[in-house]
């Protein structure tokens, strides 16, 4: 169960692109084939939804039943290539946002447009000494997970859940960053045969090639259970469609 599916069969249909999972494909004389029914395949691209960590059980987590023998040693010696490539994901660790004013300042030597949510990071003392006297107030998350998990939600916590997270922190600061609690905005969402307020997010999208271009809509995430701020799909959460309303005409 992948509570994505509905995503990656939206988009496999959509470009046309077969959806497998890791026991649909085999490496063979430094080649990447799929089975099919009628007979094996060679495939030269992955589009890659599936955890590094489980990528291959000859080069990352042995224990993986999700990935390809063999895979990454194919992709290494250039005969498939793969999107979402090993180690594309080094911008997703959660420390390189309170990084990012410094970041634009330094290879842009401009300053950056929008604000951002203040982020205090593990691995600066002063600002872990900051989390750990105010961990009540704060949303903490481990920098290298995604999904909503491993988080403390320090203002519906109990006293017990943040001294026990609070010990695990302890153990490898630099692993948590953490943020005030920001409140979301809400909108009216069908739930059991009528409408509630839910929190939402909204997810744009931005295509960076030739020149940069902002798609007119974007992902608007929900928070489906009541109270949540949670948005993630993987912890109950759901989408909404969006609509960007052309302007009035004259």
């Amino acid at each position: 169960h992948n509570s994505a599916y509905f995503e990656h069969s939206f988009l496999a249909r959509e470009m046309g692109a077969f959806l497998v999972e890791g026991r649909d494909l085999i490496v063979e004389d430094s080649y990447v084939y799929m089975r099919t029914t009628g007979g094996r395949q060679r495939v030269d691209v992955i589009y890659r939804r599936v955890d590094e960590d489980f990528l291959d059980p000859l080069t990352f987590r042995r224990d993986s039943m999700l990935g390809v023998p063999g895979l990454v040693n194919v992709y290494r010696e250039g005969n498939v290539a793969i999107a979402n490539a090993p180690g594309a994901g080094v911008a997703d660790d959660k420390a390189v946002y309170a990084y990012m004013p410094a970041l634009i300042k330094y290879y842009l030597d401009q300053e950056p447009l929008l604000g951002q949510v203040s982020t205090y990071v593990g691995l600066r003392k002063d600002d872990f000494t900051y989390m750990r006297e105010h961990l009540a107030s704060l949303v903490v998350k481990t920098t290298g997970d995604s999904g909503g998990y491993n988080m403390l939600m320090g203002p519906f916590a109990s006293k017990k859940e943040i001294e026990a997270y609070l010990a695990q922190m302890k153990k490898a600061p630099g692993n948590y960053i953490g943020q005030p609690l920001i409140e979301l905005s809400s909108h009216p969402t069908y739930v059991d045969g009528r409408f509630e307020p839910r929190r939402i997010d909204l997810r744009p999208f931005i295509l960076y090639g030739e020149s940069i271009r902002i798609l007119p809509g974007g992902l608007t995430r929900v928070a489906l259970r009541p109270g949540s701020y949670v948005v993630n799909s993987s912890q109950g959460g759901g989408s909404k469609d969006t609509w960007v309303l052309a302007p009035r005409s004259a």
